[in-house]
């Protein structure tokens, strides 16, 4: 190979000649060239910008994507300039068992029906998640990115230059200075023999000082200049990440959304369907079931109660005419006049939201706690609801029932 090495001579001593620099400012025993306050605080805000970006950009994709492993890959795959594989969300994979279960136990019985209930559900779920992931990868992550390997590298490349450009004008000044104290001892203490030949080369030697003093001064000043035009690029970048902040706050409330209503319809599927799907809901034989509780008519009066199965919702004491110990009918509920049992009541947590059809029925708010009893003849899908002063018959799937 070709060496140059008048150039690698001249490179090895700038390089020592900064290393001595460097260390006798850090002892203290060399004058230091220190930068405006202006350009101080531009150092300062971006390295705070580099410092936060940076946290900011690995929360945001542990957000994203919790699993380390994944993350990896998925790094290594940008690395290598390769597409990432396209991955199944955990919502997706959920959904995909539950489906498959569903088949195998049977789609038509009440499991199955709800296993593809909640599986679709999920599913959706999944899709929504790969969209705000993907969202917020580009609108988000892609330009935190670019900033920390672009702009900021670039600062960063800028910044050696002139801490180098630094130390060059300071050394230069350090010779200067050296070069003066020289010739002015040399001028006050003058050699009878050697005079004029002395003088005249350390007048020269602070010639050259001087001169390579001014050219690194102007490196320095010009490299300084090109810093701090890039340094106040770091307002411009603030506005970017600002906007992109915007962006990746809608998408996420978009995609939280998209959840909520997703689990709201889930909800109402399942409520509405509880009736079909609970063993407690069967009444007269095996083979009816009572119509769900939400949709059912709460003033139907029981007809032929001892040829057929009650109507449910009606609180009816089944009479037989001339039998002995027959208890007088119960006529359509009056809120009012119903008493609770001596014993048998029992505290109860609303599972979702109920509303009542008419002044017979109480309305539920999920999550409270009422208290509930039963009265004789009622149907089994109902019970007598209190709350404070409020009493109304409530249906029991809407129920969790508390010992």
């Amino acid at each position: 190979m070709d060496f140059n090495m008048k150039k690698l001579a001249s490179d090895a001593g700038v390089f020592f000649t900064r290393a001595v620099q460097f260390t006798e400012e850090k002892f203290g025993q060399a004058e230091k060239t220190e930068l405006d306050a202006h350009f101080e605080n531009l150092l300062a805000r971006a390295d705070c910008t580099k410092n936060w970006t940076e946290k900011i950009l690995r929360q945001t994709e542990v957000l994203l994507q919790p699993n380390p492993s994944a993350r990896v890959e998925e790094f290594l795959y940008e690395k290598l300039d390769r597409k990432v594989p396209s991955r199944v969300t955990n919502g997706e994979l959920l959904a995909q068992y539950m489906i498959e279960a569903a088949n195998d136990f049977g789609p038509n019985s009440p499991y199955g029906k709800t296993l593809i209930k909640v599986g679709e559900t999920e599913r959706r779920l999944g899709g929504a998640e790969r969209d705000f992931i993907h969202s917020a990868s580009i609108n988000f992550l892609s330009p935190l990115r670019n900033f920390l390997e672009g702009d900021w590298r670039t600062i960063s490349k800028e910044r050696r230059i002139l801490q180098n450009r630094r130390l060059d004008l300071d050394a230069c000044k350090a010779r200067l200075k050296k070069a003066k104290a020289a010739e002015a001892k040399a001028a006050a203490v003058p050699d009878f023999n050697e005079t004029r030949p002395r003088n005249y080369i350390l007048s020269a030697s602070a010639s050259a000082a001087e001169h390579e003093l001014r050219m690194a001064q102007t490196e320095f000043d010009r490299q300084a200049e090109v810093t701090r035009l890039l340094l106040e690029g770091i307002s411009s970048t603030h506005v970017n990440h600002l906007r992109c902040l915007h962006e990746f706050a809608e998408a996420q409330a978009t995609y939280y959304a998209q959840c909520y209503q997703y689990m709201l319809d889930l909800q109402k599927q399942l409520g509405s369907s509880r009736g079909e799907m609970l063993p407690g809901t069967f009444v007269g034989n095996a083979e009816s079931t009572s119509p769900p509780p939400a949709t059912a008519s709460p003033t139907t009066i029981a007809a032929g109660a001892a040829t057929g199965p009650a109507v449910p919702i009606i609180p009816v004491v089944p009479t037989v005419i001339g039998a002995p110990n027959s208890a007088p009918a119960v006529e359509a509920l009056n809120p009012s006049d119903v008493k609770p049992p001596a014993s048998g009541t029992r505290k109860a947590r609303v599972l979702y939201d109920y509303e009542a059809s008419d002044s017979t029925e109480l309305s539920l708010l999920s999550d409270e706690m009422i208290t509930v009893y039963s009265l004789p003849g009622m149907d089994p899908d109902w019970l007598i609801g209190e709350r404070g002063n409020q009493k109304g018959k409530v249906p029991v799937t809407y129920l969790e029932l508390l010992s």
